[in-house]
């Protein structure tokens, strides 16, 4: 996951293409142990959503402006539309099975 500091970019980013993103924290130690979940679940299951780490300690400008108030957070975009959203406690699993069905919808349309 690449972590990302910079509004415009990470606004860039939820535009075009599928994009997951992890609001979490240095401090939080559910965000540390679920990172390296959610990187894998990514490189295997959905191999063309980038995956981006924002930490909401060093950004939390970032993070205001998408309603994080909470930790960890997690949300799904395709095209500039949330598919997903997540906080605090989630199953992984129920986050894949939402997923899925708008990511190969929108993979097939491309």
């Amino acid at each position: 996951m690449l972590s990302i500091t910079d509004i415009k970019l990470l606004n860039e980013m939820k535009a075009n293409g599928a994009l997951f993103i992890l609001f979490g924290g240095e401090h939080c130690s559910v965000c540390q142990s679920i990172r390296p979940q959610l990187s894998s679940m990514l490189e295997e299951q959905f191999p063309d959503m980038r995956g981006v780490y924002i930490d909401c300690e060093k950004s939390p400008d970032i993070c205001a402006q998408h309603s994080v108030f909470t930790l960890p957070v997690v949300k799904a975009y395709i095209d500039g539309m949330k598919i997903a959203e997540e906080a605090r406690a989630f199953s992984l699993t129920q986050l894949t099975q939402t997923i899925e069905r708008p990511y190969l919808m929108w993979k097939k349309s491309m």
